[in-house]
């Protein structure tokens, strides 16, 4: 099918790349080389046609011949263009020496605005500028729920966690040689802090005995004398009762510091008995 043929039934009947607005018709197809629509820069009407392409930042001539047309997986030919613009000028220059003059030029005006916008480009990056970001309605409450179900998850995983240390705190699950070495260590701690708790509370009411001072062991001493002066005096009539005084003991300092508590108590008994019988014997006379 010849070239104007192709170009009457876009032309006229429909295309699909075709863009009519009111500044006037353009063409959508990334192999245009100027981005309108008419008959030398249609690529689909033109069997000899020449563009520019951008592949992120690097530039390609694409070329394509009638001797190609059957062969649609080769029907374009690439070729990579240099960042300097002047090397790239050569290289359209040698690959395009033989092309209309009208198509090259429109190629060498592509590369221009090309390189311009990617010059621009480059100087935009490095500015830095705030990024105005939209929030769609619905993705708000979408995070919103998400944020409940995830706080709602951590809560369950918490009382998850003290369930097992609670668990594993009485025994339930016997030895266990996996545990993790930081929640066993809490657990540890855990008993360690209520034993001393208890060993607090225990103290606290215990009833414990102290031994006295020197002092005080030395008035029991000699309230002891007293009263064995005081018994050796009596009637004949508590002899019996004389009788069960204890005599003091012969031995060691120590052993005697040790009764002379006990002793003492005897002999006020003793005493207050020998008090009571000489309160009786004097109302019988």
């Amino acid at each position: 099918m010849s070239d104007d043929v192709i170009w009457h039934c876009i032309r006229h009947n429909h295309c699909s790349f075709m863009a009519k607005i009111t500044t006037g018709i353009f063409c959508r197809n990334p192999y245009n080389a100027t981005g309108i629509c008419n008959r030398s820069s249609c690529p689909l009407a033109n069997s000899r046609y020449a563009t520019i392409r951008d592949h992120d930042g690097v530039f390609y001539l694409y070329m394509k011949t009638a001797e190609r047309a059957h062969l649609p997986k080769t029907l374009w030919e690439r070729v990579k263009l240099p960042r300097n613009y002047e090397k790239a000028m050569d290289v359209i220059n040698k690959h395009l020496e033989f092309w209309p003059k009208l198509l090259v030029h429109k190629i060498k005006q592509r590369l221009t605005k090309m390189t311009q916008y990617r010059i621009r480009m480059r100087k935009l990056q490095l500015k830095v500028r705030e990024k105005v970001m939209t929030m769609p309605r619905k993705q708000t409450q979408r995070d919103l729920r998400r944020l409940e179900k995830a706080e709602k998850a951590a809560q369950l995983e918490k009382n998850i966690e003290s369930e097992l240390k609670e668990r594993l705190k009485k025994g339930v699950y016997g030895d266990i040689y996996n545990v993790p070495f930081k929640e066993f260590d809490e657990v540890l701690d855990m008993e360690r802090d209520e034993v001393v708790l208890e060993e607090e509370d225990e103290e606290e009411g215990m009833v414990e005995y102290v031994e006295g001072d020197d002092m005080e062991e030395m008035d029991h001493m000699d309230d002891m004398e007293d009263f064995e002066g005081l018994s050796d005096g009596g009637t004949n009539g508590d002899d019996h009762l004389d009788d069960q005084v204890p005599k003091k003991p012969k031995g060691s300092g120590s052993n005697l510091k040790q009764n002379a508590g006990k002793r003492s108590r005897k002999v006020m008994t003793e005493v207050e008995q020998d008090e009571e019988t000489n309160s009786r014997q004097r109302m019988r006379m």
